[in-house]
Parts: C-alpha cells; structure tokens; sequence
C-alpha cells in the first residue's frame, strides 16, 4: 500500500516526531544535543521556519513548527537528517542511517491545540518518567516558556505571548498550564492523528484544510475531497502543496 502524502500548509503550526532507527539512541552525550540545537537553529533561520516548542528525547525528537513557505518544513527535516548524521557518524565513528525514515507531522489547530500540544512536547520526559518535573529536563523549551529563560531558537507564537502582559506574566500563566497532565484521550488523539499525518483540532479547522487542499484530514476518509468554499483559507491556498515524500 503507497504511504500517504504528507500535507504541508505554509502558515499553519505543524507537530513534527522523527524517531531513531529501531527505537534506537540518536543523543549520547551534551555534546550531542548541542550540536542539533544548533543545526536545527541554523535550519529553521536558513528554510525560514518558526520554531514555538521542542524537546530532545534520547532516541527521538519533537518539534512545533510554523513554515513560512510551501516547502519549508521538508527543506528544515533533510538538513538536520543530514547535518546531524554527519557529526554523529563522524564523532563516534560510525556509519549508515540514524533515523527511522521519514519524519511524521500532524497540521495543529492554533485556536484549539496549540497550548496543548506545547504542553504534550515539553511534558514528554515526565511521561517517560526521566524526570519528575518538565523544569529539570534541560533539553526542551519549558524553560524558555515557563521561567524566561532565552533561549535563542525560540520564535514565540501570538497565542502564546498573549498569556500575559509581562514576562512574569506571561511564565506565571504559562506554568499554570502544566498544574495538571494531559488525560488520556488527549494524548491518545494526539499520538494517533501524528501517525497517521492528519489534523487535529476543530471541525471547522479540519474543513478549512479540506478546502484548501482537496484531500481529508481526518481519519478514515482518504482520498480527495470536495471542494468546499465555505470556511477556505483564501489567499492561502496558494502556498499549499503535497509532498510525495520526504528526502
């Protein structure tokens, strides 16, 4: 069965997952997450992708990202699959692949998920029980977001700056946020809409895609959709396309 075409819409936040090859370790030292902090910095500056939240699991990452343009968001993956590969092949001497082919993405509603999905990425360690708190995993954007720590790879969203008028503020709403977990159908949802390459958010988010790109977003509907001229992107739509697959 052909995988399916990944949809990509310029303007709207994408929750990226890319994973080690066989669950394995892609971070094996600081050295290690350092150097693809900065290669992901270097990426999203170079292919002009906005980036709102991450955390660098052992053996896989997650990232909030908003592409500027239609071909942003595949242009940022293959240089740091290939950047990254380079310096940990070349630093312990190996060889051959590092990850497990190609990265999954999900389109995020920014009205209705997208505080839960920054919530979903920087709660990741404390889920895999690494840590007991998200403020003591260091390599994540809670810090950034929750105590006003810079971190320069940072790009805020609006929704999030308007969390508060101050920078205590806006931390002090930010952390009320986490007082208590994500439950399980949200992460279910969450995780399975990442697999598949699908939406998540509101119905009416879901249609506005569907109009744009004429092709379901939702689960169980494959194939083209038709038309729709309520609710479009507009003047969007121009800078949306398929990508076939990921290189």
């Amino acid at each position: 069965m052909p995988r399916r075409a990944r949809i990509t819409v310029a303007g709207v936040p994408h929750h990226v997952v890319q994973r080690g090859h066989n669950r394995q370790a892609t971070f094996f030292a600081d050295e290690d997450y350092l150097a693809y902090w900065h290669s992901l910095k270097e990426g999203a500056q170079r292919y002009h992708c906005a980036i709102h939240a991450y955390v660098l699991m052992t053996n896989h990452v997650h990232l909030l990202v908003t592409p500027a343009n239609e071909d942003g968001l595949s242009r940022l993956m293959r240089y740091l699959g290939s950047r990254y590969v380079q310096y940990v092949n070349f630093v312990y001497r190996r060889r051959g692949t590092l990850w497990k082919g190609r990265f999954k993405s999900s389109l995020v509603d920014q009205e209705q998920y997208l505080l839960t999905c920054y919530r979903y990425i920087e709660l990741n360690p404390v889920r895999a029980s690494m840590v007991g708190q998200p403020q003591a995993y260091r390599w994540s954007s809670y810090a950034s977001h929750a105590l006003g720590k810079p971190d320069d790879l940072i790009d805020d969203h609006p929704l999030y700056v308007v969390l508060g008028n101050t920078g205590e503020a806006l931390s002090a709403a930010y952390r009320a946020l986490f007082r208590y977990q994500l439950d399980d159908a949200e992460l279910m949802e969450i995780r399975d809409l990442l697999n598949k390459g699908l939406a998540v958010g509101a119905e009416r988010f879901k249609d506005q895609i569907e109009a744009a790109v004429a092709r379901s977003v939702r689960p169980g509907q494959a194939g083209r959709k038709k038309d729709r001229t309520a609710g479009g992107l507009g003047g969007e739509q121009e800078s949306l396309r398929f990508e076939e697959r990921a290189k």
